[in-house]
């Protein structure tokens, strides 16, 4: 059972009680690497507004960035991993431990990461914190990764921050069988600059897992667990229970644990967890949740359950269910992160929430890059996160005929996300991105024929080739039939398609 209280004015009504029995999926965190800058000729302009960063203006800063990226992918990287937590410590004490200069929220999970973290990152900024937020990987520029007050970091400072650190990365690498990977020197770096801006607290991802992650050296107050599902179970475990089982790592003494619905296996690990550190939980679905919701113009207009009372008419402009559930852990987050439900039984500032929720934007999900024909992109990689995408572009966009574009990696669920999206999509178009890791075409072709049957299905080996063959066929019945084009996939397949779509 919760430590926290339930406040004695909220209504035992229908609509909440749904939520503890509803399945929840959500879509991947926002994973992107950078690609590259050929523009189609298909491209219809991109919307204004994008905070997403491009390449530095100045050549002589470009350069700088350049060969720091160089030099970070010399290094072990994000897919190979050694469970320890010893050198990234080891880095830590030689830079004076600064994780330890400000409190922070510490985020796992398999589905939903990044949009939450970005949430949390909104309300903090709206009740005016300094922030500081820590994700991975990037849309299009490795800056990107590491935010202050909402905004990444810039090509200098990101060289500068390099610069401090690399003499004592150096040190470490010398004393340590292995190298700091390319994600451990990162990290380093995030937390050196979270240290120096100085910011009020650090919103923090985990980049895999979480007891051997990274990013596990700082000690949060606040552990917030998104939906757990199967992904890299090569690494992490084949069932949701071992998953979550290295996930629960974050969780630390004394900490408060905002949980996400859960497969239940996964839930009984997280919950045995904070009961053996004296934790205290808030679950979705009991403690906080949504309770209404509706679509809206740009987005939805949802009602939570927070930890202290009711917040109504929030607009958030993003699409999908998983997006308003990613919201209430958000909100519960940071109430818990301000002792309300424990130490308070009050609601926090209503307008100041509502400005929050509608200043949020997660690139990459569900985000209209391209109009006449619309195109979406969807950063959509397991089973899990592609029923969730189909059922938001069901929900959100009328589309009379909507065409796929698939690019998915070697190592996934392929065969479950093709059948998640099979319903939806009228026609798909099968092709690859530009690693090493995005599976070969044929192969996606033989398992996409499969899944939709061969009339359904056409192969274009480059990515740019397949979104304007998608475009084409999205058009067949004209301009203004009300075709579309989703992307989706893999996260590296809509970051390049984003670039490839003027999205910059």
């Amino acid at each position: 059972m919760s430590d926290l209280p339930q406040p004695d004015d909220q209504p035992d009504d229908q609509a909440f009680a749904e939520i503890v029995a509803a399945e929840t999926e959500r879509d991947p965190d926002l994973a992107v690497i950078e690609a590259g800058s050929r523009t189609l000729r298909t491209h219809g302009g991109a919307p204004a507004g994008d905070t997403v960063p491009t390449r530095p203006a100045d050549p002589e800063v470009d350069k700088a960035l350049r060969e720091v990226e160089t030099e970070l992918a010399s290094r072990w990287g994000e897919t190979k991993l050694e469970p320890s937590v010893t050198r990234i410590a080891a880095l830590m004490d030689v830079l004076g431990e600064p994780q330890k200069a400000y409190p922070s929220i510490h985020i796992t999970g398999t589905n939903g990461k990044t949009s939450t973290a970005r949430m949390i990152e909104a309300l903090f900024g709206a009740f005016e914190l300094r922030t500081g937020r820590y994700t991975s990987p990037h849309v299009q520029s490795i800056t990107e990764r590491i935010s202050l007050d909402g905004l990444p970091i810039s090509a200098e400072r990101f060289v500068e921050t390099y610069q401090d650190v690399k003499p004592y990365v150096e040190m470490v690498d010398a004393a340590q069988e292995y190298r700091l990977s390319f994600f451990e020197v990162m990290t380093g770096m995030a937390y050196a600059a979270f240290a120096d801006a100085p910011v009020d607290v650090a919103v923090v991802e985990v980049g895999m897992g979480g007891t051997w992650d990274a990013t596990n050296v700082i000690d949060a107050a606040v552990a917030v667990v998104t939906p757990i599902s199967l992904d890299h179970t090569d690494r992490l475990g084949g069932t949701t229970a071992e998953i979550a089982g290295e996930k629960s790592g974050i969780v630390k003494q004394d900490a408060t644990v905002v949980l996400a619905q859960q497969p239940v296996d996964a839930a009984q690990v997280m919950l045995k967890k904070a009961v053996s550190v004296d934790a205290t939980v808030a679950r979705e679905g009991m403690e906080f949740g949504v309770v209404a919701r509706e679509v809206a113009v740009g987005g939805q207009l949802v009602t939570l359950r927070g930890l202290g009372g009711e917040y109504e008419e929030v607009f958030l402009p993003l699409h999908g269910a998983h997006q308003a559930h990613n919201a209430a852990v958000a909100l519960a987050a940071v109430e818990a992160f301000f002792g309300i439900g424990a130490d308070h039984a009050r609601t926090l500032d209503i307008d100041t929430i509502r400005k929050a929720f509608a200043s949020v934007t997660s690139p990459g999900r569900m985000e209209v890059v391209r109009r006449s024909p619309t195109v979406v992109l969807d950063a959509a990689h397991n089973p899990a996160g592609a029923r969730a995408a189909a059922e938001a572009v069901s929900e959100a966009f009328s589309f009379s005929r909507l065409i796929g574009v698939v690019a998915a990696s070697g190592d996934k669920d392929v065969r479950g996300l093709l059948e998640a999206f099979e319903p939806i999509f009228a026609e798909v178009v099968v092709t690859r991105n530009s690693t090493p890791r995005s599976m070969d075409v044929d192969e996606l072709a033989a398992l996409a024929v499969e899944v939709f049957g061969e009339e359904r299905v056409q192969v274009e080996p480059r990515l740019d080739d397949a979104i304007e063959e998608a475009i084409t066929l999205a058009e067949e019945d004209g301009e203004f039939s009300g075709g579309g084009v989703l992307v989706t996939g893999s996260v590296i397949t809509v970051g390049e398609a984003r670039l490839l779509l003027g999205r910059s």
